[in-house]
């Protein structure tokens, strides 16, 4: 079993996850990450823990579908089971989501179907929990689908919003749940 993963910045959930495969806490293996950021952290990260990794994007592949066509390639080469979004900030493409249908995953920081879709990632997300007045939010693991954040539900961290809350502490509350989350869903569907 091979997983691979999609990075835009750190890739923080990529790095969790990959070090738990290392530990046997996961029963596969890494398979390549691939950045559409020549500039990510994550990059170099791979590159100084011995973890293959590439940069693929509309600038180095004349375009979003020839760029598609190429991670589609790459992935495959690498012989990946599962992908895992990690910070992803490009949508999956067409060739790349039939290659790997119903076997890519990703985490979103709030609780779907609530606060999910165009334009809602990262402290947009945060800002609209508060603004809804919600008492608890979390993270999601879920399918990746033509659909933004509308495949299916895997698992759900849930996280008290506080009176006091703002952006900043909402997110760090939630973000503390995602590397364990997204492990713990890994393990749940390798286990099925």
């Amino acid at each position: 079993m091979k997983i691979s993963f999609l990075a835009s910045h750190g890739g923080s959930s990529a790095r969790a996850i990959i070090t738990a495969m290392r530990k046997r806490k996961i029963p596969a293996e890494p398979g390549i990450v691939i950045t559409n950021n020549r500039d990510s952290a994550i990059l170099l990260w791979c590159l100084e823990n011995d973890v293959h990794v590439r940069h693929i994007s509309s600038k180095t592949h004349r375009g979003d579908e020839n760029a598609d066509e190429a991670i589609c390639t790459v992935l495959q080469e690498a012989r990946t089971d599962l992908v895992v979004c990690s910070g992803y900030m490009k949508p999956v493409l067409g060739k790349t989501l039939a290659a790997f249908e119903n076997r890519i995953l990703n985490i979103h920081p709030a609780l779907l179907p609530r606060h999910g879709g165009k334009g809602m990632y990262g402290d947009h997300v945060h800002a609209a929990v508060l603004e809804a007045g919600e008492r608890e939010s979390g993270a999601t693991v879920h399918f990746v689908s033509a659909g933004i954040d509308e495949g299916e539900v895997i698992m759900q961290s849930k996280v008290p919003v506080l009176p006091e809350d703002t952006v900043a502490t909402l997110r760090a509350r939630v973000q503390e749940t995602e590397p364990g989350l997204y492990i713990a869903a890994i393990q749940k569907l390798l286990s099925n």
